[in-house]
């Protein structure tokens, strides 16, 4: 014990930077509790980081009745965007028909339709999706999204890409959001709020301690071990909540996941109007076409148990061929692998209820508290990013029992940072910042909001002109920017400010991004800036 940090005690201690995690930790800290997080890795560095940047209500879930959770994620869209306009917007979402169309195998739907309708053999019929469109249109008691239309293919530029035996169409609404910086923005406004934020850094080992839990941490540069006493534990580990539960907590637990991988292909940009694909395949899949970052189309995404937690999710070459198979089903200009420029893999940990397949397994969430070691632990299984602000809200449901403290829930409607402004407000707050700072080209300037939001200002300070920004790394990638990232967003290699805080790894060649790593490693090297990345101090 004398090689270790002096200890201290908190009443919440969250394993897990993700978006659980965080989520937990900014609703835990806004009601009073102290709170401390560690992440192994940079925040988002796993599933939260690989979805499919949808807050969405999930329409194909309806199949597996699995209403509440639904209706729970249609209510959250709307909730969601007011608190974060910045980086989170609507989407319209073109589903095409055809008679071929077919449910997955062993949805209740479908079993129920083949007993009472077998002549359709596991097709869905036109009927059906309208219903579960009415169904999404009004479950959620939507107020900002626009409903439900009819699309004419024949007639309609949505119908332009399409082959031409698509003639109709549904189009509905859901949001984007940018899942990685929701993450960031959770934990920096709980670091705000007094949490403590701990990134790239182990926890080695948990004990329960006289009715504490006795917490000890190992920064992965090198760092002395310290220890944290806590009078609760959340493990909000991702894929590794099991792992924790019987190697770091050490408890007996019947619980476990299904580790479900979800893998996307990038392209260069299929078609130019700004809307969404929901392309439903003959297997009863569904996958979608997204306009992403500008100049790219987004596709994805697959399901496929994972077994290995330790191996590295990555879009093997069977789903590349799946997912330009499925889309070149629908669309006129046929894509091959050659055309993928980047593609990115995640792992869902997802509840394990004894599915027959990966994607009939739930994704509705299951919180667990254990009290057999002593002290409690909150264990957190499945959800998805749409309901992690009502999954932190559940959670401390299942928290407070344990604690002299009936805080009420607070989190709905309070921005996150830079969204504090109308959902509206996107194109007045762009003329803002351009008003403001007139060397920002109209990318330049839409890239900084969707970002940023009002902390764009924060960001530019006082700058005059682009060279008061200092380095040009690429892609309007400065080195203020940067040094931002850094002091305020937890950022310390090249690929938390390329891949997480933003993608422009699609946009710097390799000369850009060696000059970008070169002073990452010489600005980051600093020990002022080791203590605010590793403690959030």
């Amino acid at each position: 014990m004398s090689q270790l940090e002096t200890e201290h005690s908190v009443d919440l201690f969250v394993i897990g930077g993700g978006i659980n995690g965080c989520g937990i930790a900014r609703d835990a800290v806004g009601r009073g509790f102290t709170v401390e997080l560690a992440e192994m890795n940079d925040l988002a560095s796993a599933t939260s980081s690989a979805s499919t940047k949808l807050f969405h209500g999930g329409l194909r879930y309806l199949e597996y009745w699995e209403v509440r959770l639904v209706r729970e994620a249609l209510i959250e869209r709307e909730t969601l965007l007011k608190a974060m306009p910045h980086i989170s917007w609507p989407m319209r979402f073109v589903l095409p028909y055809h008679k071929d169309m077919r449910f997955e195998g062993d949805t209740p739907t479908s079993k129920l339709l083949n007993v009472f309708m077998p002549w359709m053999k596991g097709r869905r019929p036109a009927w059906l999706i309208r219903l579960g469109l009415f169904m999404y249109d009004n479950l959620g008691g939507r107020q900002i999204l626009k409903g439900t239309t009819a699309v004419d293919l024949t007639q309609a530029p949505e119908g332009a890409p399409l082959q031409d035996k698509f003639e109709k169409a549904y189009e509905y609404s859901d949001c984007w959001i940018e899942d990685s910086r929701l993450v960031v923005l959770n934990a920096r406004d709980a670091q705000a709020r007094g949490a403590r934020i701990n990134t790239r850094t182990k926890v080695v080992s948990a004990e329960q301690v006289d009715g504490m839990w006795q917490v000890t941490l190992e920064p992965k540069d090198g760092g002395p071990q310290r220890v944290v006493h806590a009078k609760m534990l959340v493990n909000a580990g991702g894929p590794w909540v099991e792992n924790v539960i019987r190697n770091t907590v050490r408890i007996n637990s019947s619980e476990g996941v299904r580790l479900v991988r979800g893998s996307h292909i990038v392209t260069p940009k299929l078609y130019d109007h700004d809307k969404c694909y929901f392309f439903q395949g003959e297997d009863g899949r569904i996958i979608f076409t997204i306009p992403y970052e500008t100049d790219f189309t987004l596709i994805g995404t697959t399901d496929a148990d994972h077994t290995d937690v330790s191996e590295k999710p990555v879009c093997t070459p069977e789903e590349q061929d799946y997912l330009v198979r499925f889309a070149s089903k629908y669309l006129k200009k046929q894509i091959t692998t050659d055309d993928i420029v980047w593609t990115y893999s995640g792992v869902r940990p997802l509840y394990n209820d004894g599915a027959s397949s990966a994607t009939a397994a739930t994704r509705d969430y299951v919180l667990k508290v254990d009290t057999s070691a002593g002290a409690p632990v909150l264990n957190v299984f499945g959800g998805k990013i749409t309901t992690y602000r009502r999954l932190a809200e559940s959670a401390l449901e299942k928290i407070q029992p344990y604690f002299a403290n009936d805080a009420k829930p607070w989190t709905a409607g309070v921005a996150l940072p830079g969204g504090d402004f109308p959902v509206d407000g996107v194109a007045a707050l762009k003329k803002e910042l351009q008003d403001r700072y007139r060397f920002l080209t109209q990318r330049w300037a839409d890239r900084m909001v969707k970002a940023y939001g009002r902390e764009a200002f924060d960001v530019l300070g006082d700058a005059q002109t682009a060279a008061d920004l200092g380095h040009d790394f690429g892609a309007t990638l400065t080195e203020r920017e940067a040094k931002w990232l850094i002091d305020k967003e937890f950022a310390r290699t090249a690929d938390d400010i390329i891949w997480r805080r933003s993608k422009l790894g699609l946009r710097l060649d390799a000369d850009e991004l060696n000059t970008l790593e070169a002073w990452m490693v010489e600005t980051t090297a600093t020990p002022a800036d080791n203590t605010t990345a590793a403690t959030g101090a």
